[in-house]
């Protein structure tokens, strides 16, 4: 997936119905093995906390 279609996901998640927010991020990593880096924010919507570091 691309960034721009994680963009317009999210945005298209964010004006459900019972949806407070949504965000498109991006990382890299390995899923045969379960490694992944950290994520990277690309952008947000709605009620979206700024530190995501508690979630």
């Amino acid at each position: 997936m691309s960034a721009n279609a994680a963009i317009m996901r999210a945005e298209a998640l964010s004006r459900k119905p019972g949806c407070a927010g949504a965000l498109a991020f991006s990382r890299t990593g390995n899923s045969a093995i379960g490694e992944f880096g950290d994520a990277t924010l690309i952008r947000k919507f709605g009620d979206v906390p700024d530190d995501l570091s508690a979630l």
